[in-house]
Parts: structure tokens; C-alpha cells; sequence
């Protein structure tokens, strides 16, 4: 093991590399209330039976977990992935953050880190192993890269339940409370997913092949991230070791964690609250303010983003209506997409609520000592409720801004389609209008003339009268019963018969005029014979007159 500085990672090959795909979330496998650890029902029954109790184990921590959860078998811990799920080779970056018992963050070594090679391990156990200073209130470990030698150090000097390092490495939400003693104190578990801006664009044609929550912005894009932690409480110094995962594709780094956690102490109002309060639970909601600003951050290019899209379709006549076409489906999917992960948000945003609420009403044992008086646990506890509610407070007010901004989606995209409705709506009772001229003009151009043109060559024209009698006529055929007189006779008959017919049923025609009785419909040759002579007799008479004035 090295000090930062004498022997360093690659950081050039581990911003290239890939991150890992983000497991399926096995949610019953978060903590250990659950009687069967990563143990499915189909497993192999001889795989999953615990070793007898006085089987032989490695004692030290090259056996983690055996040596200390004896009930976790071979199977359990390869399904969890804790051996698989971080790196087997390569060197392991510890940052740490020291709290002093005056509540005043160290800074003699805030920029110390450990450099942990499988060289070095025994090395790096050792300092773990030394007594700490009794003047340090807490020590934050950050961990980046984090390998498996270091795991099993870890898990073993701390007493760690394997389930902290399989949800971290899973990604699966979790919050626990073990290893509770009476006025010693305990261990918490936080493992909290959450969504954070992303400005680097180079790395996002990786981010793309991965099936990770993420959104494409205008100028960021919103990728999910990991707050891993597990504190020791105790009623002398706590720990709290932070998992981050593969941090080369701008994931939360541990260095950036521990220096944002190392400002914190250099602000005024934490400083208060770490000198009125002995309890560590408060370098804890210290780190969750980091989960915090990276959900504001998220927000506001969301919200710019969202900003973005509505004045997109704004900017042109009638946008809402286009944005729906073929050749713009592409906005369409967008605002999809973006109101997809607006509700898998408010699942993530529940998770982080839920996490407050558990260190709210999880007290730290450690507070019931005999060290502590009365009074200073009563205004330690009115403390971290106030601070507690704080953050909830501040939770609420995220969940309210990802409400508005998943109903402003809603809105829009529900008017675009209003908007095609109206749309559709108009044109259609303009087809309609159209139709209804169409035929009119159809029907104020038919006369008698034409319908009984219409009738001879269509209805009953000679060719047709001539197939129903088959020219069986005794001037073609002789000896047929049927002459050319009756073919003739039957043939003026029914074209006489289908004019009367077609101009009858008309509602109004050149013959008879709109609104007229069904009578006049019916004898509408008498009406138009006696139309026509009553209108040749006046001409008579008109040219009657003309002659006689001459």
C-alpha cells in the first residue's frame, strides 16, 4: 500500500473502460430480514445447505464472509456476486474523512488516501487493525474502484453483513437496521439510486449501449447514480464506509464525495450542528444533501429542457398538430420518453423519502450511554429530527417540481392531439360539404331529357329488350310465338313507365318544382303536358298581339 501521490490508477484507461451493465433489481434479496439470502427456489438443495458448525474456517479476512456469516454457502455468495461484482485485479483508492470530538472536521490530512494493491494488502490491514486516536468523533472511508481484498478487509474489521456489498454491487434499494446493542450502538445500511446531471457528451455513445435510466437533454443528459453506505455507530468512534461504483464514466467519484463531504465541515451551520451534537448520524444526512443537489441539478436541466420542447412546438403555426406527423414523430418520442422517466422518477424520489424517514426514527443507540446526559440527548434527538425534516421537507418540494413538470408534458402532448382532432374534425365536414354540392349539382342537372336519354340507353334500351325476348320474333325466326310489333310495344311501354318512374321519385326537378304535392309528383305528365300547352298558348297570343299593333 502507498500514500496518494507515490503510486497511482490509470485514470486515462479507466475513464475508457466501460461501466458495468446495471444488474436486475432482486428486490428480496435487499436485507436481511429475509430468511433465505439470494437463494431461489429452484436452486440446488446440496448447494444451498450451510456448513456444519464445527467444519474448520480461515479466521482471518481472506475468508470473508465465511469466517463471519457462516450461513452464507458458496452458491448464495456467487449468485450476490460480492466476489464476481468488483474487481479481481488492480488497486483499490480509500479516501477518508476524519471528524474530530470538538466537531470540527480535520483538514492536518483531508487530503490523505490509501492506494490498496494486492501487494499491499497486508499493509493497508494493518493500519486498520491500529487503534484510532480517541480525539476522532468519526472516519468517512470512501472507496473507489473498490477490489476484493479490500471487501474482505473491510467486512471483517467492521463485522459488515454481506448484504451491504451485494445490494451495492446489485444496485438494489435497500435500508436496514443491525447488530443493534443497547447504548453501544449499531450498524445502518443506505443504498439509494439516484438521478444526477451529466454534461460530458463524450462518454455518451457508452452510456448508449448500456441499459441504464437515462435521458438525452439539449445539453446534459440525466444519468442514475449510487449512494452507497454503511455506517458503524458506535458509542467511541463510528465509520462510515461509502461503495461507489466504477467511477471512469463520470459515475460519482470517491474523491468527489470526500471532498464535497470535507467542505461541509467548513460551513458554518454544519459546524453547529456537529459541535452542539455528539451524534455521528449527522455526517450521515451530511452525505444524502450530496443525493439531494444532484436531483435539483437534474430538475432544473430537465425543466430547461422541457422548456425547450414546448417552445419547439410553440414556434410554429399549428405545431401541436405536426408534431404528430411522420416527419416529425421524433419530438413526439421525445416527450414520450422524457414523461417515461418522469414517473420512474417518482419511484426513485419515494426511495430517498423512505431512507430519511428510516435515520429519523432509527436513533443511535450509542446515544443512551452513560456518557451522555439527559439534556444533550434530548436536544440531540429535537436536532436530527429538525434536520431530518429538513430534507424531507426538501424531498416534497423535488416531488412537487417533478409533478408540475410531468403534467406540463401531459398537457402539451394531450393538446397536440386535441389540436389533430379539431383538425381531422374540420376537414371531414369539409368532405362532407363538398359531397352534399357534388350531388346536388348532380341532381339539378338531370332533365327529361336526359333521364330519358339515361333510361333508352342504360335501363331499357333496345339491346337489353332485344336479350330478355332473345329475337325470337317471326320476322327473324319464323315460327316464334312473339312479333317485332309487341318487341316494340313492350320496349315503348317500360321506357314510358321508367321516365315516369325516375321523375316521380325526385323531389324537385325541372317538371315540378320543390315542395310540390306527392299527386303532382304522380301526375306529373298531365302537370307538364298541360304546363307546356298553356305556355304555348300565351307565346300565341303574345305573337298575336305583336301582329295586330303592326
Amino acid at each position: 500500500m502507498t500514500r496518494k501521490g507515490t503510486l497511482s490508477l490509470d485514470s486515462t484507461t479507466r475513464r475508457m473502460g466501460r461501466p458495468p451493465h446495471k444488474p436486475r433489481d432482486s428486490y428480496r434479496h435487499a436485507a436481511p430480514s429475509g430468511p433465505w439470502p439470494w437463494m431461489d427456489f429452484d436452486s440446488n438443495p446440496t448447494l444451498v445447505q450451510p456448513p456444519r458448525a464445527e467444519s474448520p474456517i480461515d479466521s482471518t479476512w481472506r475468508d470473508y464472509p465465511h469466517n463471519l456469516f457462516r450461513h452464507w454457502t458458496s452458491d448464495q455468495i456467487k449468485r450476490s456476486k460480492i466476489m464476481s461484482g468488483c474487481c479481481q485485479v488492480g488497486t483499490c483508492s480509500v479516501h477518508k474523512v476524519d471528524v474530530l470530538s470538538s466537531g470540527i472536521f480535520d483538514d492536518m490530512n483531508h487530503d490523505q488516501s490509501y492506494v490498496v494493491s494486492s501487494e499491499t494488502a497486508d499493509e493497508f490491514w494493518n493500519i486498520l487493525l491500529e487503534s484510532r486516536p480517541d480525539h476522532i468523533r468519526a472516519r468517512a472511508l470512501f472507496l473507489d474502484n473498490l477490489t476484493l481484498p479490500v471487501l474482505q478487509m473491510l467486512g471483517t474489521k467492521y463485522n459488515i453483513e454481506p448484504f451491504f456489498f451485494s445490494s451495492s454491487i446489485n444496485w438494489i434499494p435497500s435500508r436496514y437496521q443491525d447488530e443493534m446493542r443497547p447504548s453501544e450502538g449499531d450498524h445502518l445500511t443506505i443504498t439509494l439510486p439516484f438521478i444526477r446531471s451529466l454534461q460530458n457528451r463524450d462518454t455518451l455513445a457508452i452510456y448508449a449501449s448500456l441499459h441504464l435510466l437515462m435521458v438525452h437533454l439539449a445539453n446534459n443528459v440525466l444519468v442514475q447514480d449510487l449512494l452507497a453506505v454503511h455506517m458503524v455507530r458506535t458509542s467511541k468512534s463510528s465509520t462510515i464506509i461509502s461503495y461507489h461504483p466504477n467511477s471512469g464514466c463520470q459515475r460519482t467519484s470517491a474523491k468527489r464525495l470526500q471532498s464535497l463531504v470535507q467542505r461541509a465541515g467548513q460551513n458554518l451551520y454544519w459546524q453547529r450542528i456537529f459541535a452542539k451534537s455528539d451524534d455521528p448520524t449527522f455526517l450521515l444526512l451530511a452525505i444524502l444533501w450530496y443525493v439531494l443537489y444532484a436531483w435539483d441539478e437534474a430538475f432544473e436541466a430537465l425543466y430547461m429542457h422541457t422548456n425547450w420542447l414546448v417552445s419547439d412546438i410553440r414556434a410554429h403555426t399549428m405545431q401541436e398538430s405536426r408534431v404528430l406527423s411522420t416527419n416529425n414523430i421524433s419530438l413526439t418520442s421525445e416527450m414520450h420518453n422524457v414523461q417515461a422517466h418522469l414517473l420512474q422518477y417518482q419511484s426513485l424520489l419515494q426511495d430517498f423519502r423512505r431512507s430519511v424517514s428510516f435515520i429519523k426514527h432509527t436513533p443511535n443507540p450509542a446515544m443512551d450511554g452513560p456518557t451522555v446526559t439527559s439534556q444533550e440527548r434530548k436536544e440531540s434527538a429535537e436536532l436530527l429530527s429538525k434536520e431530518c425534516g429538513n430534507l424531507i421537507y426538501e424531498i416534497d418540494r423535488l416531488e412537487g417540481r417533478r409533478y408540475v413538470q410531468s403534467s406540463r408534458l401531459k398537457n402539451i402532448i394531450d393538446f397536440a392531439f386535441a389540436i389533430v382532432n379539431i383538425e381531422d374534425s374540420r376537414h371531414t365536414q369539409k368532405l362532407a360539404e363538398a359531397t352534399v354540392r357534388d350531388s346536388a349539382a348532380m341532381k339539378q342537372a338531370i332533365s327529361p331529357n336526359a333521364t330519358l336519354s339515361f333510361c333508352h340507353h342504360a335501363h331499357v334500351s333496345p339491346t337489353r329488350m332485344q336479350a330478355v325476348f332473345g329475337m325470337n320474333v317471326t320476322e327473324i325466326n319464323p315460327g316464334s310465338a312473339e312479333s317485332l310489333i309487341h318487341y316494340v310495344e313492350a320496349t315503348i311501354a317500360l321506357t314510358i313507365f321508367t321516365v315516369w318512374l325516375i321523375v316521380s321519385l325526385q323531389s324537385h326537378s325541372s317538371v315540378h318544382k320543390h315542395g310540390c304535392s306527392v299527386w303532382r309528383r304522380i301526375g306529373w305528365p298531365i302537370f307538364y303536358a298541360t304546363d307546356l300547352l298553356a305556355g304555348t298558348r300565351a307565346r300565341f297570343r303574345d305573337s298575336k298581339g305583336v301582329l295586330a299593333n303592326v
